[in-house]
């Protein structure tokens, strides 16, 4: 018989994570300036038609179909070919097993993971790339990165069926890949000509912290693609990770800066959810408070190096994603346990080295392989289309000068 129950949980659950993109739309929107909120919000917004569609004709396929311990799928089920209301996918990957969803609901919900990764990208350059140079960006990278390396995580791939990898939710996929693609972007298009102070608006900040984090609730106990004891852990440490670093963001700023700071308690909640992103579903609920309290520090370490060595990340993407994305995955080898999750694996602290290995080389592997690729991908769209805004457009602001359009009257 259906699960009924699962079936109808992942459909709220993908709906939770495709909130997650409008979520991240204003929370950026409110880091930027008043004259520049159209314009990071617009890329967003984009990804949820673009990514869509190319998930649609080729991405699901090349992650789910095919290509068994390699590195990319195939095109079998390129445009949903062969896949019907009755296709079933089997989480196991065992053709044989009763362990299976709806692969509908199994492509729908994995392309909103899809539809916010590139999303996260754009918070580094904001008000200083062209908007034609991102879509043309945007295709290449989610073909040449993000779709091999959830395959090689959550396609039965390399990393997963060959080396032993966990990534519950998306530490490498997600975060590292994006990440470490916004510092390249970052290092590759330079430092904005324009004086802009930014943080025009921290309540909408807030809002689109609140929609974060009530969507990363079916961002990761959804991951489980089913209900159980690891969707209630998972969903537990997903709030219990967040709360901890919030605090541990705002308290630590607080020392230095000599005021509590709303915005680095919500900058710290989202480093939380970050970081237990990839062991939400494999770790106790103390080792969710230890994950949290260590991505909040470091990330925020990482934005004080970023700060001090003058690179222009402007929303902190590289700090707080690619930092608490790699911090995560480390400690998903360090305090992984079969006693959670007997799917999964027992971590550093249960004598399993070649685990920590294996997490610790997936997420060099991704974060490198991300950061070349995204030079190498930016230098050659430079030469067909430009891929930075001229400073009369940065001066005017990117709504206006390249959208036509003003968030404000």
């Amino acid at each position: 018989m259906p699960d009924t129950g699962s079936h109808g949980f992942m459909l709220v659950a993908t709906s939770l994570v495709m909130l997650m993109t409008p979520g991240l739309a204003l929370f950026y929107g409110g880091l930027v300036s008043r004259k520049n909120v159209l314009s990071i919000m617009i890329q967003s917004f984009v990804s949820m038609g673009w990514t869509t569609v190319l998930w649609w004709a080729v991405g699901y396929s090349l992650v789910f179909s095919g290509g068994e311990g390699g590195i990319i799928g195939n095109l079998d089920h390129a445009f949903m070919h062969g896949i019907n209301y009755a296709s079933v996918f089997h989480i196991d990957f065992d053709p044989n097993g009763t362990n299976t969803i709806p692969t509908l609901v199994h492509f729908v919900y994995q392309m909103m993971f899809a539809i916010i990764t590139p999303a996260l990208i754009t918070g580094a350059f904001a008000n200083r790339i062209k908007f034609k140079a991102y879509l043309v960006f945007l295709t290449a990278w989610m073909i040449f990165v993000y779709f091999p390396i959830a395959h090689m995580v959550w396609g039965n791939g390399l990393f997963a069926k060959v080396w032993g990898v966990l990534d519950f939710a998306g530490g490498t996929a997600v975060h590292a890949s994006s990440g470490f693609a916004a510092l390249a972007s970052v290092i590759y298009v330079g430092r904005r000509k324009v004086d802009d102070r930014g943080l025009h608006n921290i309540p909408l900040v807030a809002l689109g912290t609140a929609l974060l984090w009530f969507g990363w609730y079916g961002f990761n106990a959804g991951s489980e693609l089913k209900v159980d004891s690891v969707t209630f852990i998972a969903f537990v440490n997903t709030d219990v990770a967040a709360s901890t670093a919030a605090l541990t963001w705002l308290f630590t700023a607080w020392a230095f800066e000599k005021k509590p700071k709303f915005v680095g308690l919500l900058t710290g909640a989202v480093a939380g959810l970050v970081g237990i992103t990839p062991a939400a579903g494999y770790v106790s609920i103390g080792a969710a408070v230890v994950i949290g309290i260590l991505a909040s520090a470091f990330c925020y370490l990482a934005v004080e190096f970023k700060n001090h060595v003058g690179l222009d990340d402007a929303l902190d993407v590289w700090g707080v994603h690619g930092v608490g994305g790699f911090v995560g995955c480390l400690m998903t080898g360090v305090f992984a346990s079969k006693y959670w999750n007997p799917a999964g694996a027992d971590g550093l602290l249960h004598g399993n080295v070649h685990f920590f290995l294996a997490q610790f080389a997936s997420v060099a592997i991704t974060a490198g392989y991300s950061f070349l690729f995204t030079i190498g991908a930016l230098w050659v769209i430079n030469k067909v289309t430009a891929v930075r805004v001229s400073q009369q457009e940065e001066e005017e602001g990117l709504d206006t000068a390249i959208h036509g359009e003003a968030a404000y009257l």
